[in-house]
């Protein structure tokens, strides 16, 4: 029995699901995919849901944001995941729904771009595989757009909520993922 349509199609549905969580969070693929760094997710996101939201003062984003845009290179270059301290970083500054995904998407851009300079610097980048990445790209669009409806359509309090619950969600099945 020939499973290749079967693993197209869970390919694509993955892409779909990836590209919906993007849509809905700003976060993407390797953050859904890989399964490192859970355990600061899970207690970041349980901290902010019960006890109180982490607030960064304006008077401190400028010494801030630089410390936080190197510790957050530091760790995607040895994980590939873009998310500590970024997001959590990101979501302190009190941005608006619209603005949290669209910092969280230009600054997994800026990341994609670095990490993608380094792997072909170091020749470990196939240029032969390009062809499949774009391809993977229609289903994920699908899902952001369908991912940027559905934010359109949820109030800024449950948008918040819900963005925690899927960080919880997120760092749980890192944690959970060497275990099964």
């Amino acid at each position: 029995m020939d499973n290749q349509p079967l693993l197209i199609v869970a390919i694509a549905a993955t892409f779909v699901v990836a590209g919906l969580v993007k849509g809905v969070t700003g976060m993407g693929l390797p953050t859904v995919a890989m399964g490192v760094l859970g355990a600061a997710l899970v207690v970041y996101a349980c901290y902010t849901l019960f006890a109180r939201q982490l607030r960064v003062p304006a008077r401190l984003e400028p010494w801030l944001s630089p410390a936080i845009g190197l510790m957050t290179g530091l760790i995607t270059g040895g994980t590939g995941v873009f998310v500590i301290p970024a997001v959590p970083y990101l979501q302190s500054l009190g941005l608006e729904k619209d603005e949290l995904v669209q910092s969280l998407g230009l600054s997994f851009t800026v990341s994609t771009v670095a990490l993608a300079a380094g792997l072909a610097l170091r020749g470990a980048y196939d240029p032969g595989n390009l062809w499949l990445s774009a391809l993977a790209l229609v289903p994920a669009l699908i899902g952001m757009w369908a991912g940027q409806i559905a934010r359109d359509r949820i109030s800024p309090p449950a948008f918040r909520r819900w963005f925690l619950v899927a960080l919880l969600v997120l760092g749980t099945e890192m944690l959970l993922r060497p275990l099964l």
